[in-house]
C-alpha cells in the first residue's frame, strides 16, 4: 500500500467514526426534539446555538481555524434542528439510510 493510500484509509476510518458521531449527536437533537414539543418550547433556541458555537471554537485547537469549525457546526445545528422540528410536527423518525 503506498503512503497516499495509507492517509486515504485512515481519512475513510476518520469519516466512519464522524458519521457515527453525528448521528449519536442527532438521536439527541431527537430526543430533545420530543422532550420541547412536550415542554412547548420551541425548536429554535438563539442562545443555545450561540452556546454551541462558543464551545465548539474554545475546544478548536485546529488545523481548521475557527471559522471552519464555526461554519461546520452552523450546519451540524441546522440538520439537527430540521430532525427537532420534524419529531415536534408528529412526524415519525426515518430509520438508517432513508431521506
Amino acid at each position: 500500500m503506498s503512503e497516499i493510500e495509507e492517509w486515504r484509509r485512515r481519512i475513510d476510518d476518520v469519516d466512519r467514526k464522524l458519521v457515527e458521531l453525528l448521528n449519536e449527536r442527532s438521536r439527541c437533537a431527537l430526543e430533545i426534539g420530543r422532550l420541547k414539543s412536550r415542554l412547548g418550547q420551541p425548536a429554535w433556541q438563539p442562545d443555545r446555538e450561540a452556546e454551541i458555537l462558543r464551545n465548539v471554537v474554545k475546544s478548536n485547537g485546529g488545523p481548521l481555524d475557527d471559522a471552519a469549525i464555526r461554519r461546520l457546526f452552523e450546519r451540524v445545528i441546522d440538520e439537527a434542528r430540521a430532525l427537532e422540528r420534524h419529531v415536534m410536527e408528529g412526524g415519525a423518525y426515518k430509520g438508517q439510510g432513508e431521506e
